[in-house]
C-alpha cells in the first residue's frame, strides 16, 4: 500500500481581510493525515479549527501554500471539480447538523446521492440501510423538527456515509448534543474509523479529542501540538482518491430539481402566492388587452364589410372640399355612363334625405334613399320579407318603400305585418313592399338600419325636389382589378364634367387603413399589458433573491454534498420556472374568464390560440430570465461562507 498521504499541507496559510488590515486564521500549516486515522483538532475559540477543517474538506480555498488530496493539488481545480471531490471524498458532519428543513430525514440523508447521479431506487434503499444501521429505521419519514438533537446528528453522519466516502468531517460533532447522545456520537465515528475511514474531528473538548488516536492542537492559527501517527498500517476506506475524477455533466438531477422546487414552494405557500400573483396579473392581462384589441379589430372591420369592401363611393364638389351641401355635379346620367365601364359589376346612384314617417297613430323621423334596383347589389344587402325596388318601379315614378329594420320596429312596435300596408312620407302614402335584413351600425356610429328607401325617380320628384345625387355607388367585380377600376371611373367623370368636380373614395383602402389603426391600437394595449408582465417578472426576481438570502445555509449544505455550480443554477431556475409557468397557466385563465366576463357587458373579445401561447411564452421566458440571476448569485457562493450564515 503507498504512502502517500490522503490529505497533506505544506505551508497553508489563510488570511480575511479586515477593515484596512487582515485576520489570520491559518499560519503555514504543514499537516499529513494518512488513511484510516482518526484524528482530533482540537482548540481554542478562534485558534482556526473551523478554517482548518473547511479547507481539509474542499469547502474553501487557502489564501497561500499548498494543499493536495492523495496527490491531486486542489489549487488546480475549478468550482465543480472541487464539488465533485467534496461528493465523493468527504462525508461531512456538523455541530448544527445542517439538516434541510423542508426534506425529510431519508431525504436529506439522499442528497449526496442525488448529486453523484444515482437512481432513485437506489438512494432509497442506501439510505432505508443507513437508516437502519443507525437506529432510525423508523424515522425516515420524519422532518428534521420532528427529531430529537441526537437523531439529527445521526441522520446527518447517515448522510455523510451516503457517496461511501474515504474521509469523515466532524466539526464539533457533540457540541450540541447532551452527554448521553454525544457518547452515541463518538462510538459511531470510532466504529467508522474500525472500518477503516479517516475520521477528522474538530473539537474544544479534550475528553473528546481523548476518543481519538492522533491530537493536533491549535492555537492562533498555528499546530503547537501533535501526538502524532498511530498505527499507520491501518487499512484504509475502500473509496480511494488516487483513483478520482471529476465527474461529467448530467441531467439526473433535473427531476430532483422539480420535485424539491415544489416541495420549496409548498413551505412557502404564502410567498408563492405572492410570487404568482404579479406574473398572473401580468399574463392576465396581456390575453385580455390582445383579446379586446382584436374584438375591437373584428368588430370594426366587420361594419366596414357589412356596407362592401369592394365599393368605389363617388361623392359631388372637389377634392379637399369639406361637406357635400347643394353641389349639384353628379346626375344620373353619370351613373347610366358609369355602367359601361370594364370591371364595373353594378352602379346605384343615390339621394339622401329625412322626413317623418306615420302608420297609424306612430309617427317616426327617418332617413329616406332615393335608390335603383343596384343598391341592394352594390352593398350586399339581403331582404328579410318582401321584394326589393324594380326598375320598372323607378321608370313608372312608382310610390313603393323598402324599410330598414329599425324603422319597422319603430313604426310596427305591436309586431303587425309591414308588407303590404301604407305608410305616409310626409304626407304622401308610399306602399311598403319589402323589410331589409338587419345590417347594425357603421364604424362611424350610425345605424344602417335606420333608413327607408324608395325608387331614386319617385324620391326626387315627392320627396327631395331635387334632380342631382349625393352619392354613386359602384361595386367592383374584381378587388384585383380595384385600383385600375377606380382610375377608369375618375378618367370618365373627369372627361364627363371637364373638371374635377368629384370625390372618389375606396373602401379598400378604408379597410386597410383601419386595420392599420387597430393593429397599432392592439400593439398599444399588449404593450401595456407586456408591462404589467414585466413587472410581475421583476417582482420573481426581488423574491428569488429573497430566497437567496434565506436559504443560503441550505445553498452551503447543498454545496457540501458535492452539489456543483450547475446544480445549483438549475435548482434555483427550475423555482422560478414553475413558478412562472404555474403563473403562465393561472394568468391565462384568468384571461380567458375576464375576457368573457368583458364580452358579457357588450364588448367585443375576440380569443386566438397565439396570444395566450405567446403570453404563456413570455412568462416562462421572464421566468428563466429574471431567475438566473438569483440562480447566478447563489451558484457562486462559497460553501464556507454559505454555511456559517445565520
Amino acid at each position: 500500500m503507498t504512502d502517500v498521504p490522503l490529505l497533506s499541507f505544506r505551508g497553508v496559510g489563510k488570511r480575511y481581510p479586515s477593515g484596512a488590515g487582515e485576520v489570520v486564521a491559518l499560519d503555514a500549516i504543514d499537516l499529513d493525515i494518512h488513511d484510516g486515522e482518526f484524528v482530533a483538532i482540537i482548540g481554542q475559540s478562534g485558534s482556526g479549527k473551523s478554517t482548518l477543517m473547511h479547507i481539509l474538506g474542499c469547502l474553501d480555498r487557502p489564501s497561500r501554500g499548498t494543499y493536495a488530496v492523495r496527490g491531486i493539488e486542489v489549487d488546480d481545480l475549478d468550482a465543480d471539480e472541487l464539488a465533485s471531490l467534496r461528493r465523493d471524498v468527504f462525508g461531512f458532519v456538523f455541530q448544527r447538523y445542517n439538516l434541510i428543513s423542508t426534506l425529510s430525514a431519508a431525504e436529506n440523508v439522499e442528497l449526496p446521492a442525488i448529486y453523484a447521479g444515482r437512481s432513485r431506487d437506489n438512494r432509497e434503499e442506501r439510505a432505508d440501510d443507513l437508516l437502519g444501521r443507525l437506529g432510525l429505521g423508523d424515522r425516515g419519514h420524519h422532518r428534521p423538527s420532528q427529531l430529537s438533537g441526537g437523531q439529527q446528528q445521526r441522520a446527518s453522519i447517515a448522510r455523510a456515509l451516503m457517496n461511501d466516502p474515504a474521509v469523515i468531517l466532524a466539526d464539533e460533532p457533540t457540541g450540541a448534543l447532551d452527554s448521553r447522545s454525544g457518547a452515541e456520537v463518538l462510538d459511531m465515528l470510532e466504529r467508522l474509523n474500525g472500518e477503516g475511514r479517516t475520521v477528522v474531528m474538530i473539537t474544544h473538548d479534550p475528553s473528546v479529542a481523548a476518543r481519538a488516536h492522533r491530537v493536533i492542537r491549535l492555537l492562533d492559527g498555528r499546530i503547537v501540538e501533535d501526538t502524532g501517527r498511530v498505527d499507520p498500517d491501518r487499512p484504509g476506506a475502500a473509496a480511494d482518491a488516487a483513483g478520482w475524477r471529476p465527474a461529467g455533466s448530467s441531467l439526473a438531477t433535473l427531476p430532483e430539481a422539480v420535485r424539491m422546487s415544489l416541495r420549496s414552494l409548498r413551505a412557502n405557500l404564502f410567498r408563492s402566492a405572492l410570487t404568482l400573483l404579479g406574473v398572473v396579473i401580468g399574463v392576465a392581462a396581456v390575453v385580455t388587452m390582445l383579446a379586446v384589441g382584436e374584438g375591437s379589430r373584428a368588430d370594426v372591420l366587420g361594419r366596414i364589410q357589412s356596407m362592401g369592401t369592394n365599393l368605389l363611393l363617388i361623392r359631388p364638389g372637389a377634392p379637399g372640399v369639406r361637406g357635400d351641401g347643394d353641389t349639384a355635379t353628379l346626375v344620373t346620367a353619370d351613373a347610366e355612363a358609369l355602367r359601361g365601364v370594364a370591371g364595373v359589376a353594378a352602379v346605384s346612384p343615390e339621394k339622401r334625405g329625412s322626413s317623418t314617417m306615420r302608420f297609424g297613430n306612430v309617427d317616426y323621423r327617418a332617413s329616406v334613399q332615393g335608390v335603383w334596383p343596384d343598391y341592394a347589389s352594390a352593398r350586399d344587402w339581403s331582404m328579410e320579407s318582401g321584394g326589393f325596388i324594380t326598375a320598372a318601379d323607378v321608370d313608372s315614378y312608382a310610390p313603393v318603400a323598402v324599410l330598414g329594420r329599425t324603422v319597422v320596429d319603430n313604426l310596427f312596435p305591436n309586431g303587425d305585418e309591414p308588407i303590404g300596408t301604407y305608410i305616409l312620407i310626409g304626407n304622401i302614402p308610399f306602399e311598403v313592399v319589402g323589410v331589409l335584413s338587419a345590417k347594425g351600425a357603421t364604424p362611424f356610429g350610425s345605424d344602417q338600419d335606420d333608413t327607408v328607401l324608395v325608387p331614386l325617380t319617385t324620391g326626387a320628384m315627392r320627396i327631395f325636389g331635387q334632380p342631382h345625387l349625393d352619392t354613386i355607388t359602384v361595386k367592383v367585380a374584381d378587388l384585383d382589378t380595384m385600383d385600375a377600376t377606380e382610375q377608369a371611373v375618375k378618367d370618365l367623370l373627369f372627361a364627363r364634367h371637364r373638371a374635377e368636380d368629384f370625390r372618389v373614395r375606396n373602401t379598400a383602402s378604408l379597410i386597410e387603413t383601419v386595420e392599420q389603426t387597430q393593429d397599432t391600437l392592439t400593439i398599444l394595449l399588449g404593450s401595456v399589458a407586456a408591462i404589467s408582465l414585466l413587472v410581475g417578472g421583476i417582482g420573481v426576481m426581488n423574491i428569488m433573491l429573497v430566497s437567496v438570502t434565506e436559504r443560503t445555509r441550505e445553498i452551503g449544505v447543498r454545496m457540501a454534498t458535492g452539489a456543483r455550480m450547475r446544480d445549483i443554477m438549475i435548482q434555483f431556475n427550475v423555482e422560478a420556472l414553475i413558478v412562472c409557468g404555474i403563473g403562465g397557466l393561472a394568468g391565462v385563465a384568468l384571461g380567458i374568464a375576464a375576457g368573457m366576463a368583458a364580452s358579457s357587458f357588450g364588448i367585443s373579445v375576440v380569443f386566438s390560440t397565439g396570444p395566450a401561447v405567446l403570453a404563456f411564452v413570455c412568462a416562462v421566458t421572464t421566468g428563466l430570465v429574471f431567475g438566473w440571476f438569483p440562480a447566478r448569485k447563489a451558484a457562486r457562493l462559497e460553501p464556507a461562507v454559505a454555511l456559517t450564515v445565520e
